[in-house]
């Protein structure tokens, strides 16, 4: 990774932690930031569990029969 980027997200960090901050000391939660989260986390889930199983099936010999 470049020094750049590096630098980007270094400041993206601190960016991140300040406004956090502050939103917390107004009491505020960013509700619609936790409410996406909550739902890509969901649908990573559901994607991985989905992979995982893709080449099962009931006899278990394989063949996909």
């Amino acid at each position: 990774m470049s020094e750049e980027k590096t630098n980007e997200i270094v400041a993206a960090a601190r960016a991140a932690k300040v406004r956090a901050k502050r939103e917390a000391k107004s009491g505020k939660w960013p509700l619609k930031a936790i409410g996406l989260g909550v739902g890509i986390g969901s649908a990573a889930v559901a994607a991985a569990m989905l992979y995982a199983n893709r080449d099962r099936d009931d006899d278990g010999n394989g063949d996909g029969d």
